[in-house]
């Protein structure tokens, strides 16, 4: 039980919040056809975090995720300069900045050195979920201990902070957010300011993928903000219903996925194990499949 304690729940519990803090604007972007803005934002994070780097000389997750945050941010404005002028489909812009922004962070991460902070490209895309542990965990008398719970990983305390304010301000704003996003020309003629309501579901999306990012890469980042979301859709067209079923479809790809990356392979035998973030996200787009599956049985039956 110790050993579980500071060794497992703790990625575990890690990798349902991320999945939390994704799902939940992940929902707006699946509603407003912008669900390719997640994977623009979870891979322009990476130049922000080598800049932030090399300007600062810290690895401290404050300095990286502020770089985190600052690219995520120039590259939405970017993204947006770029629909404008160019007149091109957001789709597309988005496609031409994340996939720039990312080989530009590969290429400062190899040209710097910067994989001797032991983040590099593999790093950068399954995120560094199993060394997430709990060393001050002394068995199950630590999880009502304050002096235990103050080393907690800080991933652990960012992601639990993320997803609580995420949660806030998308209930707080849901009315003009849910008008906007299923209908932007009544929303507008009601004077909801939309360009206003989508700017910030771009920030509330780059929060996510930033917090996220560091602990879980950029694999899991794109299948969270997405395949929860679009799995609970298929189930369901009430929008609360949606949300509670993400979310729900969240942790529970979370745990599987983190169980099945480290007994699978045992049970058949196998010497090794698997990437607890890559397992996760293939969990989660089974689930996808699944409900992809059970959606069109439906209507044939119908039909």
């Amino acid at each position: 039980m110790g050993d579980f304690i500071a060794l497992s729940l703790p990625p575990m519990v890690i990798a349902a919040l991320a999945g939390v803090a994704c799902a939940l604007p992940g929902n707006f972007l699946l509603l407003s056809r912008r669900a390719m803005l997640g994977d623009a934002m979870s891979h322009v994070v990476l130049p922000g975090i080598v800049l932030a780097f090399l300007i600062t000389g810290s690895a401290s997750g404050l300095a990286m995720g502020a770089g985190a945050l600052a690219a995520a941010g120039g590259s939405a404005l970017l993204i947006e300069w770029i629909t404008r002028r160019a007149r091109m489909e957001p789709g597309a812009a988005m496609a031409v900045v994340f996939t720039t922004m990312f080989a530009g962070g590969v290429l400062l991460l190899e040209a710097t050195g910067t994989a001797g902070i032991h983040f590099d490209v593999e790093h950068a895309l399954y995120g560094n979920l199993e060394s997430l542990i709990w060393l001050a965990a002394a068995g199950p008398e630590s999880l009502w201990d304050p002096a235990a719970l103050a080393r907690l990983p800080e991933e652990l305390t960012r992601l639990a902070l993320t997803a609580l304010g995420l949660g806030a301000v998308l209930w707080l704003f849901r009315r003009p957010l849910v008008a906007t996003v299923f209908d932007p020309v009544f929303a507008r003629s009601q004077g909801i300011p939309t360009g206003m309501v989508m700017a910030g579901l771009t920030g509330a999306t780059a929060l996510a993928a930033v917090a996220a990012f560091q602990a879980v890469g950029s694999i899991l980042t794109i299948a969270m903000l997405i395949c929860p979301a679009a799995t609970a859709r298929l189930l369901t067209r009430r929008l609360g219903v949606q949300i509670a079923l993400s979310l729900a479809f969240a942790v529970l790809a979370a745990v599987l996925g983190y169980v099945l990356a480290g007994h699978a392979p045992l049970w058949f035998g196998l010497p090794f194990t698997l990437s607890a973030s890559g397992m996760i996200a293939t969990v989660a787009g089974l689930m996808l499949a699944g409900a992809t599956l059970a959606a069109s049985q439906g209507r044939a039956a119908r039909l």
